[in-house]
C-alpha cells in the first residue's frame, strides 16, 4: 500500500508539473523575455516572429515520426533562426492525436521530436540548445474525433525559450 501511494502521488506531481506554462502558446498576452521585443510579430529577432513567421510546429502522418518535405522545409528555416539568434534555446514538444493508448503516444511524441531535436542537430543548431519532451495525446490543440482535429494534433513544436538549457 506504501508503494501504491507513493506512486499515486509521483504521477499527481508530474501531471501538476506539467501544468505550469499557461501561456506556452503564446497569445495577445506574450511577455517580454530580457528585453528583446519577445512580442512583436514584426522583429525577425523575437520568439513571436519566429512562431508566426518562421512557424513553430511541424505535422506527421498517422502513427509516423518521419519529417516530410514540408516539415524539413520549415526545419530549415527553424535552423536559420536558432543559428542567428544563439541567445534562444527551443524546446521541442512531441505530440499525438488520441488515437491508442497513452503510453504508446507518449512514446509517439517522443520519437516525432526526436526527429526534429536530430534534424535540427544535422542543421547546426546546437544540441546543448535543445531540450526534447513528450506530451502524448495530453495536450491537444483540437479536440473532436474526426481526422481533421487528429491532423492537427499529430505534431511537434518547437518553443522559443531565453537561454532556457543554457
Amino acid at each position: 500500500m506504501k508503494v501504491t501511494s507513493k506512486a499515486i502521488l509521483l504521477v499527481a506531481a508530474v501531471a501538476l508539473g506539467a501544468c505550469t506554462n499557461a501561456n506556452r502558446f503564446g497569445g495577445d498576452d506574450a511577455v517580454e523575455l530580457n528585453g528583446t521585443g519577445a512580442g512583436d510579430v514584426n522583429n525577425p529577432q523575437s520568439p513571436a516572429y519566429f512562431q508566426q513567421a518562421i512557424g513553430d510546429r511541424v505535422l506527421f502522418e498517422v502513427d509516423q515520426s518521419t519529417l516530410t518535405a514540408s516539415a524539413k522545409a520549415t526545419l530549415n528555416e527553424q535552423a536559420r533562426w536558432l543559428q542567428e539568434n544563439s541567445d534562444f534555446d527551443a524546446i521541442i514538444e512531441g505530440h499525438a492525436d488520441e488515437q491508442g493508448t497513452r503510453e504508446y503516444n507518449l512514446a509517439l511524441g517522443a520519437r516525432r521530436a526526436n526527429a526534429v531535436h536530430e534534424y535540427l542537430v544535422s542543421r547546426g543548431v546546437a544540441a546543448s540548445r535543445l531540450e526534447v519532451v513528450s506530451y502524448g495525446k495530453e495536450r491537444p490543440i483540437e479536440i473532436c474525433s474526426e481526422e481533421s482535429c487528429y491532423a492537427k494534433n499529430r505534431r511537434a513544436v518547437t518553443v522559443i525559450s531565453a537561454g532556457l538549457t543554457g
